[in-house]
């Protein structure tokens, strides 16, 4: 049964040397894409990532000037902690979009969280202050406050939290933003030159 699944794929001897070359390009392309895009940096935490697409600079530099960039990078707010498998299927999922978005200029001028994105935070703010949180709570819930809280999320009153105000270069005039490199192979720029 394997065997014979196994020579499904298997093509005829006239056809293996074209097949091969064409697999080969393939790999190549896909490789290079890969490095292009700078997909392993994804597997990681450093919040540089976040700037290899230009259009995320101005969340870079405010979150640089915060106090938040003493004690949490980026995934640590935007990315579901729960565990490893949530974290990574996220962050997945909202790279797989990032790039069709990225690829085909679907990037709007103005860049809004999504819902997912939105609880993540909600999430994340609540494990990290969890004390602050549970003190406040019980302080409105003695003053008769409680409809006040559990119906709203930390962003309503905490928005300028860790980005400021205006999320633009603006908004921190002397933030320095890692720039990404060339995506132009060095080969290429010799011949241009």
């Amino acid at each position: 049964m394997i065997k014979k699944l196994i020579r499904i794929f298997i093509p005829p001897d006239q056809w293996k040397v074209p097949v091969i070359i064409l697999l080969g390009i393939f790999v190549g392309l896909g490789a290079y894409v890969l490095k292009l895009s700078k997909a392993h940096s994804y597997l990681g935490d450093a919040p540089e990532t976040c700037v290899n697409c230009h259009v995320m600079a101005p969340q870079y530099a405010t979150w640089s000037h915060s106090s938040h960039r003493e004690v949490a990078n980026c995934t640590e707010c935007h990315v579901p902690q729960h565990n490893m498998a949530t974290k990574y299927y996220f962050k997945a999922m909202d790279g797989l979009r990032h790039s069709y978005m990225f690829t085909f200029r679907l990037e709007p001028q103005v860049i809004f969280i999504k819902e997912a994105g939105k609880k993540a935070v909600q999430d994340n703010c609540i494990r990290c202050h969890a004390d602050q949180v549970i003190e406040h709570r019980t302080k409105q819930l003695a003053a008769g406050f409680e409809h006040k809280r559990t119906d709203r999320s930390c962003i309503e009153c905490h928005r300028e939290v860790p980005h400021g105000r205006v999320n633009s270069l603006s908004s921190v005039p002397d933030a320095q933003v890692p720039v990404p490199q060339s995506p132009v192979p060095t080969w290429m720029r010799r011949l241009i030159d």
